[in-house]
């Protein structure tokens, strides 16, 4: 349809004075036998009039397709308007009249080569058009010429025609080879033939997405720069998203490179400015921060991105959605251009809600006073959903800016003294996450919330409220009245409001029992006994036994110790956001969501990722984990690049979560006529004094919820293997009975000056498959340390704790104490320097104190690590060489035997055993926790200390560590 469109715009040139309207309004039967008489006469100007009439009722819908052969018959003319319109009838019919449509194909070859540069274009175009297998093969020769024709607008159609031929039949496209003529003409002289070309090689690779079609290199990109500068504005987008595919060596290119896009950030097309910022905020990832460009980088990207919010509503909007994911990326680009951002009287809904939330974002101690004046007026709007968003957005201010905290507090208290309902719904809601944000510091407002009670009709208001209630009732004097107020109506309200009621009143119970034992004994009932929802009725059994066989127990868990809420809970994460600010101007920045999400089948799936900026030379060839043609339809492992280190730990949360696995349940009991009280008040009278805690609330909030993504083994392993290495497992092996698992002694990780007095050292160790962090706690200091909890961040391998931190009893001063913490590979995962790097957070009761230690990489080898031996022969071949790293190992007195018997305490597997000339050859395979293996090579020569190591793995980096468990464990 927009091949058609297109056409006929153009046609408009070629038209008579006389308006064409004429040829939709006929009304004549026997129509086609007409047309048919007039198609074939012999004056020109009525086999025009005839062919118009035959567009025009095939534009209307109408079946004119038994005119095809009488159509295809005026093709022969050298009226360029008839020929168009012809070809339009044709790329409309060719699939339906297949047999039909190869009568066209020597007037193709011959308009190939008319002298019309026009009509050898328009030849082209419609030859990439006509969907038809059987006439394909005929058109690969006038494409070639097209493709070499000194005309540069005949060559620019012709690039696309490869384009669309490819989506027919990609193997003619292959054979013929198009593919090469296609890459040779990114060197083209003209810039708007690179652009063609570099589009039609994207749109190529999108669909085959391992075939490497733009192999870009420093000297293809140089061209591609020197033609950004004068090619149409559409050239500009396709050249600047080729840019964005490219991995620049070093930081030097980099910048190059940088340099010579931001000119475009001035353009007057938004979507050539958003490409612009999509390539400088990659390549930005490679640049030093210390750097001056750096700098002048950040301040150059700021004003075009405010210029687009002065465009018109639907273009503000997809800026804004862009500019969203940039301020998360980067929020000191925009850092001082908050004021763009004030929603005006005549924006849109969806451009003021995105408006506010890069506000929000954009909050800080320096401009906070001016946000919240701003919000306090949007609260006064007519807009209710824009009034709810801007009275939540107060309290996000109040959460994220601790110094305003106080004055957000306050502008929530005046808009409640508004009485306008959603307003103050809205508020109490806000307030209920400032009271989980700062405990203990404002709960002086909760007597003016309890009278706007009975003006809350909307469950999560009403929940919020309900929370506040019971997390507060010992100071609220009426407490158990405004609950039994909500009980009247139990079975009307929502579930989330049932739920919430049901935790109040218990937690209302264990504060004052003697007053509220009917109380109780009414919601338990009406949980367990008159609902059908199970989520209530679980709750209400889990709450009623554990009253009746712990209430201790109870306390603990339903009044432990809330955890904090974070800063800014709608975080896109971390490796969502990377992928989508590859995708900055596309339809996935507007979403959120990776292309993969919305788009079917194969076309735009690939997971882009932001380059990784290294001094230590990796070039762009060595991320490469493909193989041979076929060889691995996944890879290995892909290990994210390393962000703001310090930036993540100091976010870490790490307080207690509001349940924990505490201690076993009991044996079950009868639900019946029992006597819900009886034998437990007592215990739980004589309690009240006793603080709330213990092992159950003081467990630490573990797991951060991103898993890694899982590794998968090339497909390829199973491929027959034949010659060469085939006989070599014909051989023993050899291999005795594994020593022990090496456990590296423990060194000191957190000195007692930089703890405050709490000294950790510790090692790591593997034991029945599971990884233990064991560690050594010393209290230095001259008081008692409690309340133990540990976080790690993000890491190479997505090593996270597997539970809470176990300190059995207060760390008493001059005492120490082993403790043992299992781990587990589910945490978020992010490429560490070195890979092994493990940064920690622990917390006691006097602070939180950050340290990092190395783990050995053989922690993470798992136990089904011994491969098949044709699948280890199939793998090593298929590994490329360049992926092979060679180490000696000195001072090594052991035979081979001793040494193969040694690793495998490690799971480092021997698969095989050879002897060559007095030289011991193992072949042993390992695996990663996340799927990577690394296959090895090891040479003892009798009577040398020296050993040779020679490792394969598809993830390179892991090499050196590899290489490092095989000294340590062989050495000790």
């Amino acid at each position: 349809m927009q091949e058609w469109a297109n056409q006929l715009c153009e046609n408009r040139q070629f038209g008579s004075k006389m308006t064409d309207s004429k040829y939709f309004t006929t009304t004549k039967k026997g129509e086609i036998f007409e047309l048919k008489a007039e198609l074939n006469s012999d004056k020109k100007e009525k086999k025009k009039e005839a062919v118009k009439k035959v567009i025009a009722s095939m534009t209307v819908g109408k079946d004119v397709s038994a005119l095809f052969p009488d159509v295809v018959n005026c093709m022969q003319t050298d009226n360029l308007e008839l020929k168009k319109l012809v070809y339009l009838y044709l790329m409309n019919y060719a699939k339906s009249q297949p047999d039909m449509a190869i009568m066209a194909v020597n007037t193709f070859v011959k308009d190939c080569e008319d002298p019309n540069p026009l009509i050898r274009a328009l030849a082209v175009r419609t030859m990439g058009c006509i969907r038809v297998d059987k006439i394909t093969e005929y058109l690969c020769e006038p494409l070639r010429k097209c493709l070499k024709d000194e005309d540069p607008y005949v060559r620019k159609t012709a690039a696309v025609c490869v384009a669309k031929l490819h989506d027919i039949n990609a193997q003619l496209v292959e054979d013929q080879g198009f593919l090469d003529t296609l890459k040779d003409l990114i060197s083209d002289s003209n810039p708007m033939v690179v652009a063609n070309a570099v589009a039609a090689l994207s749109e190529i690779a999108e669909s085959h997405p391992n075939s490497n079609l733009l192999d870009l290199n420093p000297q293809s990109i140089n061209k591609l720069l020197t033609a950004l500068n004068e090619c149409t504005e559409w050239g500009q987008i396709f050249i600047l998203d080729c840019l964005a595919n490219y991995t620049p060596r070093d930081d030097r290119e980099s910048q190059s490179i940088c340099e010579r896009v931001t000119p475009r950030l001035s353009h007057a097309n938004s979507a050539v400015v958003l490409s612009a910022v999509k390539v400088l905020m990659k390549f930005m990832e490679m640049l030093p921060k210390d750097l001056d460009y750096y700098g002048t980088l950040l301040k150059k990207l700021a004003p075009p991105l405010v210029t687009l919010l002065s465009a018109e509503p639907e273009l503000q909007y997809v800026a804004l959605r862009n500019i969203n994911l940039i301020v998360q990326k980067r929020p000191e680009i925009l850092k001082h251009e908050m004021k763009v951002f004030f929603v005006k009287y005549n924006d849109p809904i969806y451009v003021k809600l995105e408006k506010l939330d890069i506000m929000i974002r954009l909050a800080s101690q320096a401009n906070i006073a001016q946000v919240l004046a701003e919000l306090k007026e949007y609260a006064t709007e007519v807009d209710v959903d824009f009034v709810r968003k801007a009275v939540r957005a107060i309290g996000r201010c109040a959460i994220k800016v601790e110094q305003s905290a106080e004055r957000c507090v306050s502008t929530l208290l005046d808009l409640i003294q508004t009485k306008v309902n959603y307003v103050v719904q809205e508020a109490i809601v806000v307030i209920k996450d400032i009271f989980r944000k700062y405990p203990n510091k404002y709960e002086s407002v909760i007597a003016t919330l309890c009278e706007n009670l009975d003006s809350l009709d909307e469950p999560e208001a009403r929940a919020a409220m309900i929370w506040i209630v019971g997390e507060y009732a010992e100071r609220i004097d009426n407490a158990d009245e405004l609950l039994e107020s909500f009980l009247e109506g139990f079975h009307d309200e929502s579930t989330q409001v049932q739920l919430q009621l049901l935790t109040a009143i218990v937690k209302l119970f264990l504060k004052k029992p003697t007053e509220t034992q009917e109380l109780v004994q009414q919601v338990l009932s009406l949980a367990t006994q008159d609902s059908d929802n199970p989520d209530l009725r679980d709750r209400g059994y889990i709450y009623w036994r554990l009253l009746s066989t712990d209430p201790v127990a109870a306390k603990e868990v339903v009044l432990a110790e809330k955890p904090l809420i974070s800063e800014e809970t709608d975080l896109i994460e971390p490796t969502l956001l990377e992928e989508l600010i590859c995708h900055i101007g596309t339809l996935a920045s507007v979403y959120h969501k990776p292309p993969s999400a919305f788009v079917e089948g194969s076309r735009g799936v690939q997971h882009k990722r932001i380059p990784i900026r290294s001094g230590s030379g990796e070039s762009s060839e060595s991320q490469d984990t493909g193989g041979a043609p076929g060889a691995t339809e996944a890879p290995a492992a892909v290990i994210p690049s390393q962000g703001d280190l310090l930036g993540d730990l100091l976010n870490l949360d790490l307080t207690p979560p509001t349940s924990t696995a505490g201690a076993p349940p009991g044996p079950p009991m009868p639900m019946g006529g029992m006597d819900l009280l009886g034998g437990g008040l007592d215990s739980l009278m004589g309690d009240e004094s006793e603080p709330l805690g213990g092992d159950i609330g003081g467990s630490p909030s573990m797991g951060s919820g991103f898993g890694a993504p899982a590794a998968v083994m090339p497909s390829s392993l199973n491929a027959p293997v034949g010659g060469g290495l085939g006989d070599l497992f014909d051989l023993g092996g050899g291999v005795g009975m594994p020593m022990g698992t090496f456990v590296p002694p423990k060194t000191l990780w957190l000195p007692a000056m930089k703890g405050k007095g709490l000294e950790i050292m510790g090692t790591f160790a593997r034991r029945a498959g599971v990884i233990q962090m064991e560690m050594t706690l010393t209290n230095k200091a001259m008081s008692v340390m409690t309340d133990f909890a540990i976080q790690f961040n993000r890491n190479s391998f997505g090593l996270a704790p597997a539970g809470p931190l176990q300190v059995p009893t207060p760390l008493s001063p001059n005492q120490t104490i082993d403790v043992s913490l299992p781990l587990n590979n589910g945490g978020p995962v992010m490429k560490m320097e070195p890979l092994n790097n493990l940064q920690v957070a622990v917390k006691n009761n006097i602070d939180v104190f950050y340290f990092s230690c190395q783990y050995p990489i053989s922690m993470l080898f798992v136990e089904d690590g011994k491969m098949d031996r044709q699948v280890f022969l199939a793998t090593w071949k298929d590994i490329p060489n360049e992926n092979e790293a060679q180490f000696q190992i000195n001072d090594c007195h052991l035979n081979s035997d001793a040494a193969s018997n040694k690793l495998q305490g490690s799971n480092v597997f021997t698969i095989a055993k050879r002897t060559v000339e007095g030289q011991d050859m193992l072949y042993q395979s390992m695996k990663l926790t996340n799927g990577i293996c690394v296959l090895t090579e090891l040479r003892v020569q009798t009577g040398s200390p020296t050993y040779t190591v020679s490792l394969k793995c598809r993830a390179a980096e892991v090499s050196q560590c590899v290489f490092q468990c095989y000294e340590a464990a062989l050495k000790n």
